[in-house]
This record gives C-alpha cells, sequence and structure tokens, in this order.
C-alpha cells in the first residue's frame, strides 16, 4: 500500500516536468518522418505519463476553482460545453448529407440503374463505385453517433433512467452528478480510450502495438515500422476508408471525457452557489417553437 502512495504522488509531481519537457521538445513525438517519434507518440497517448499529467491538470484547476476563484471553473465548463456544442452542431449535418445521398442513391439506382457516380467539385473528379457510396452512409452515422454526443448531453437529450433523480433535493442532484462523472464517466471512458486508442493504431501501421509493450521495445519495433492504412472495404468496390471508423472511436472518447469534467464543474458550482445558478451560462439550442421547446424540456428533465 505504501509503495502504491508513494508511486502515485511521484507520478503527480513529475507530471509538470513530463509536460514541459513533451512541450520543449516536439521534434521527439510529433516528427512523424522519423518512425521512432511515432511510435513515441503511440506509446505517450495511451501512457500512465499522460494520465497523470491531465489528472493532475484537472486536480489543479479543480482546487483552484474550489478554493481560489469560482469563476475559474465556470470558465473551463463554458469553454468545454462550447466546444461540445461547437462540434455536435457542426457534425449533425452529418445526418442531412446522409438523407441527401441515400436519396441520391435509391434515384439513380432505380430509374438510370446507374453502377456509378461521379462528382466534379471545384475542377476535380470523384468517381466511385454506387457500393462505395452505399456504404459510406455508415460513416456519416458514425460521424452523428460520435461527435454529437457531448453536444446532446449538453442539450439534455440522451435518455435519463430516472428511479429517483426527479425527486431528490437540488443539492442532492449536484450531489449525484458530482458522484456520476467522477466514478463512472471518467473511468469507463478511460478504459474505453485504451484499448480505441491501440485498436486504431493496429490499422494505421505494423508491426502491432499494444498497451503492454513498453517505450524500449516500441522503439526497437521501430525498425521496422511502415504505414498500413486500412482501405479494405465489405465489397471490392466498396468503402475503402475503415481506419476513419477506429479515429472516431478515439475523439469519441476525448468529447465524453471533456464533457464529463465539465459536468463534475458545473454540478460543483450549481452545489456550492445553490438553485439560482441552475443552468447558467448554459447554451441550449432553441427550435423556435416555444411549445416544442417546453415539450423537449420536459421530456429531457430540464425545468
Amino acid at each position: 500500500m505504501i509503495e502504491f502512495v508513494l508511486w502515485f504522488v511521484t507520478n503527480i509531481v513529475l507530471a509538470p516536468y513530463n509536460l514541459l519537457l513533451a512541450i520543449a521538445n516536439p521534434a521527439a513525438w510529433l516528427n512523424w518522418s522519423n518512425p521512432e517519434a511515432v511510435m513515441r507518440f503511440i506509446y505517450y497517448g495511451a501512457s500512465v505519463e499522460l494520465f497523470f499529467v491531465v489528472f493532475t491538470a484537472f486536480v489543479v484547476v479543480t482546487l483552484m476553482g474550489m478554493f481560489w476563484r469560482r469563476s475559474i471553473l465556470w470558465a473551463g465548463v463554458r469553454i468545454l460545453e462550447g466546444i461540445a456544442n461547437a462540434v455536435g452542431r457542426t457534425a449533425a449535418w452529418a445526418g442531412l448529407l446522409m438523407v441527401l445521398v441515400q436519396v441520391m442513391i435509391v434515384f439513380l439506382q432505380r430509374i438510370f440503374r446507374v453502377a456509378e457516380i461521379q462528382l466534379g467539385p471545384l475542377g476535380t473528379t470523384l468517381a466511385m463505385d454506387l457500393s462505395w457510396w452505399a456504404e459510406g452512409l455508415k460513416f456519416y452515422n458514425a460521424l452523428v453517433v460520435t461527435l454529437c454526443v457531448s453536444w446532446t448531453f449538453v442539450q439534455g437529450g440522451h435518455v435519463r433512467v430516472d428511479l429517483f433523480y426527479s425527486k431528490v433535493k437540488f443539492r442532492t442532484k449536484r450531489v449525484i452528478d458530482m458522484f456520476g462523472a467522477i466514478f463512472f464517466m471518467m473511468p469507463a471512458i478511460g478504459l474505453t480510450y485504451l484499448y480505441a486508442w491501440f485498436f486504431m493504431w493496429r490499422h494505421l501501421m505494423t508491426p502491432a502495438v499494444t498497451s503492454t509493450s513498453d517505450l524500449d521495445r516500441m522503439l526497437m519495433q521501430s525498425r521496422i515500422f511502415r504505414w498500413n492504412v486500412e482501405t479494405i472495404g465489405f465489397s471490392p468496390n466498396g468503402f475503402n476508408a475503415y481506419f476513419l471508423f477506429k479515429v472516431l472511436i478515439v475523439v469519441f472518447c476525448v468529447m465524453v471525457l471533456m464533457q464529463a469534467v465539465a459536468v463534475f464543474w458545473r454540478a460543483y458550482c450549481e452545489f456550492v452557489e445553490g438553485p439560482e445558478s441552475e443552468d447558467k451560462y448554459l447554451d441550449r439550442d432553441v427550435t423556435g417553437s416555444a411549445a416544442q421547446d417546453i415539450e423537449h424540456a420536459a421530456h429531457s428533465g430540464y425545468s
């Protein structure tokens, strides 16, 4: 137990040093013309060092907001929720694009019996088999699912299994939110990220890397490093960029982790300031119809 505590404290103390070391030597992990730099990037992208850098930053900012200026936490909430809203509102247009492409496929296939669709934007020509466009619909759907999740959370659009939450007092709700963010959202998305990170890289390069590989072993593997981006579709002429799905899983994990931090900080600030601070600085979308906005608020559990 004492050894674990010493290890934990040591890594927290070293976190600022590791961060400054990475900032001061960007070529060591960002110069991707060097295979060793790629391997360092892969290793540190899911390393103990990165965990403690993120963890220490979260703890320091949280303590500053708790014991110095609460405005720091509110600023963090506004930044993180602003990113979630910006990314989600942009990615949501993929839903419209998905519908338009589906209509185009059905129309051209059923009426004109074409086997290939050609587009020529800005003087360039994109000619792909019909099956490529059809399989690509899954990518648009993945964009909506992975990039709109935090935005939907901010907007109160996720389904809430409300067993007792609505019956408890305001501050009790905030305690539940803080507990859920720390003990459910963060650990779950952290584990998902660790799996998704190496899963993504196994479809981008060879040799295969795993979470159990140490840095020295990965640097040795860099001698036989080569890019091997996954371009195999389910059909011979089908969608050939399935590696993008793996990238989206990693981005999804980062978005959810940021939202978990925002949930914790907002819940704490509202807990301290009381009911009058509920939904403070919250940027929610409106439909333009008061009746629809009221119905959405009722179904999402917000007053």
